[in-house]
């Protein structure tokens, strides 16, 4: 059996399953990344459900696994070579998951590098542009008189909705097949019209392409499942 006593975190989240891939995570939009790449994959792995409400990112155990303190992070008990690995950085464990079982990314190189630069457009654009939408849109920030904030985010968001938009309009998927880039995007377009309470704000319905990928995602039995894991 794999022992994982010499990972801190597995202290305070103790495995059931060590032989399982470790998941550490929260259903925010970059947690239920993995854990959709996990359901789509059918690997063997353990939810452990990291509360960003209470602060559990910033406890010396889950710092030492990642020391930005930010979900989702993973063991993989049987990483290269048979040795365990620890991961943090949602865009980095799909891109590790994807090569493990060569699965969700293109081996063609070109179209494998043209699927990482979309990852990578939701990586550095969408979740920081739409994760400022939600912060100023409906939490602290909606209380600030100075509405510029907002409108910066806002234009932003939409603009970056039209890029999707362009790249959906002759084909179903962000690359022709489905992918790690559809992956790590899903959530995040969800949660704008959806947690944020910004469908209007960014004039979604006007939209043709990108509201009709997003429902043939959320129709994927995995994408279902990986949205409510780990349980909140």
């Amino acid at each position: 059996m794999t022992d994982l006593s010499s990972f801190p975190i597995a202290q305070r989240w103790p495995a059931i399953h060590p032989d399982r891939l470790q998941l550490y995570s929260w259903p925010t939009p970059n947690g239920v990344k993995v854990s959709i790449m996990l359901e789509e994959l059918g690997l063997p792995y353990e939810a452990h459900a990291v509360h960003i409400g209470q602060n559990q990112t910033w406890t010396p155990e889950f710092l030492s696994l990642n020391p930005n303190g930010k979900i989702p992070a993973i063991i993989d008990p049987h990483g290269p070579g048979g040795k365990p690995l620890a991961l943090f950085e949602s865009g980095a464990i799909l891109l590790y998951l994807a090569e493990k079982t060569g699965r969700f990314l293109p081996a063609d190189p070109l179209r494998r590098y043209e699927t990482i630069q979309w990852l990578f457009f939701q990586m550095a654009a969408i979740g920081p542009m739409f994760g400022q939408v939600g912060f100023f849109h409906k939490f602290a920030g909606r209380e600030f008189e100075d509405k510029r904030p907002l409108e910066r985010y806002r234009v932003e968001s939409r603009r970056l909705l039209e890029v999707l938009e362009r790249r959906l309009e002759a084909r179903e998927w962000i690359m022709d097949d489905y992918s790690i880039a559809d992956i790590a995007t899903l959530g995040w377009v969800r949660n704008l019209i959806g947690f944020y309470g910004a469908r209007d704000l960014v004039a979604f319905d006007t939209l043709k392409h990108v509201p009709a990928w997003l429902e043939r995602g959320l129709a994927r039995p995995a994408v279902q499942r990986g949205l409510t894991i780990p349980a909140a």
